[in-house]
């Protein structure tokens, strides 16, 4: 989160009513101020790049115009994208960008691109407001607590009834400076939320488009399932129950003529009976582990752990049982990613840690090994597409030489 990396400089805004004039209260004020001096500031490039844009926009049939566009473009991304990090925090909302992909678009070809996507026009619509509305909002607080501190400079500096005075008519502006400042810079990023977030029609659209592929790919799932777990009975249990019924007919048909090789087919049949039920364990154990429903999530990849062939640290902090379904979806993405560090990663060691504040549900499992992994293999694909199902997100960050960190977050409201 933002106020992580910056000390709570970006903490949620709390309450916007005037309180108790406390310590708390006048460092909340103080803090917002910072915030708001930063948004006047950020006033210049979001003006030089709003010209700019315009003159891009006027220039864009020439050639002229398709290079500034490269140049203006990703530089207003980039703006926009620090203010999508900030108000997000200042929210506790995470704001994200819904750019059209232009990543198999040629090179020239991308400013028609940009110029036919909505996102780009809200990022042109943010830099007008940033510099005229926006500016306005955000200069009020700073400016109202730096007039009486400024007369009161001048005036020890040079001591005239002129900066005493003035001094004396700035003092109701600490007082509105109090009372104003929590509701300026909330107005503020409210703002910039319904400018850079998007409107809310498209991100149901959107929405509806991850929940029509993730139901489709959760219909393929289980019906791959369902066509493994009768591969796997048909295969396993079920060839062995057939043999103990034909090894205790034949028994059956020797009890008199030859005891002996009775009782030998009797004791097949008992051996062929055990392994017929570890194979039904086994399909058991696929459909949903007996471990995690006995000992939770945190007990059965501990369990899973012990079994590999590797050192695994498992770190796993869940103060509250999660939905069985969440539940299973989550051990077996974990699984996944530890076997593909077995098969693949040539690590000395793994770590799983996770964490579940109540909304969301957050697991990381990294290792030590060469790095590389493809998202787009058939092992990481399977995991998105089970986590999909739940809304939930996987995010692989693996280099050359590694290592490799796997982090997955699924929404899940306990």
């Amino acid at each position: 989160m933002p106020e992580a990396g910056l000390g709570g400089l970006l903490a949620p805004i709390g309450n916007i009513r005037p309180g108790p004039a406390d310590t708390p209260a006048l460092r909340e004020r103080v803090r917002l101020t910072v915030v708001a001096l930063g948004y006047a500031l950020s006033m210049v490039p979001a003006l030089v790049l709003a010209i700019l844009s315009v003159v891009t926009i006027a220039l864009g049939p020439l050639t002229v115009g398709l290079v500034f566009a490269l140049a203006v473009v990703p530089a207003t991304a980039g703006v926009t994208a620090g203010h999508r990090w900030v108000t997000g925090g200042l929210l506790g909302q995470r704001l994200t960008a819904t750019y059209a992909d232009t990543s198999e678009t040629t090179f020239l070809a991308r400013p028609l691109r940009w110029l036919r996507d909505p996102a780009r026009w809200r990022d042109f619509a943010f830099l007008w407001f940033s510099a005229t509305g926006g500016f306005v909002l955000a200069v009020i607080p700073p400016g109202l607590l730096a007039a009486p501190i400024t007369y009161l400079v001048w005036m020890i500096v040079d001591p005239r009834w002129l900066w005493f005075l003035l001094l004396l008519l700035s003092g109701p502006a600490v007082y509105v400076w109090w009372l104003v400042t929590p509701a300026l810079v909330r107005a503020r990023a409210v703002a910039e939320r319904a400018i850079l977030g998007g409107s809310r029609v498209a991100e149901l659209q959107r929405r509806v488009e991850r929940v029509t592929s993730s139901r489709s790919s959760a219909l393929d799932h289980s019906a791959a399932e369902i066509r493994r777990i009768e591969r796997d009975l048909h295969d396993g249990a079920q060839a062995r129950i057939a043999a103990v019924g034909m090894s205790v007919g034949l028994a059956e048909k020797l009890v008199e003529q030859d005891p002996a090789a009775a009782v030998e087919l009797l004791r097949e049949a008992r051996a062929t009976t055990v392994s017929a039920l570890e194979d039904l364990r086994a399909v058991v154990r696929g459909i949903h582990p007996p471990v995690l429903a006995d000992r939770g999530l945190v007990g059965a990849v501990e369990a899973l752990a012990l079994t590999l062939p590797l050192p695994v640290t498992v770190s796993l902090v869940l103060d509250r049982p999660l939905p069985d379904p969440v539940e299973s979806a989550a051990y077996f993405a974990i699984a996944e990613c530890l076997a593909n560090t077995i098969k693949h990663a040539d690590a000395t060691f793994a770590r799983v840690s996770g964490s579940h504040d109540g909304e969301l549900l957050r697991l990381v499992v990294g290792d030590d090994g060469k790095g590389g992994a493809d998202i787009g293999g058939a092992g990481l694909t399977g995991v998105a597409r089970r986590l999909a199902a739940f809304d939930g997100t996987l995010d692989v960050v693996s280099p050359a030489g590694g290592p490799t960190t796997a982090t997955m977050e699924i929404p899940c409201r306990t």
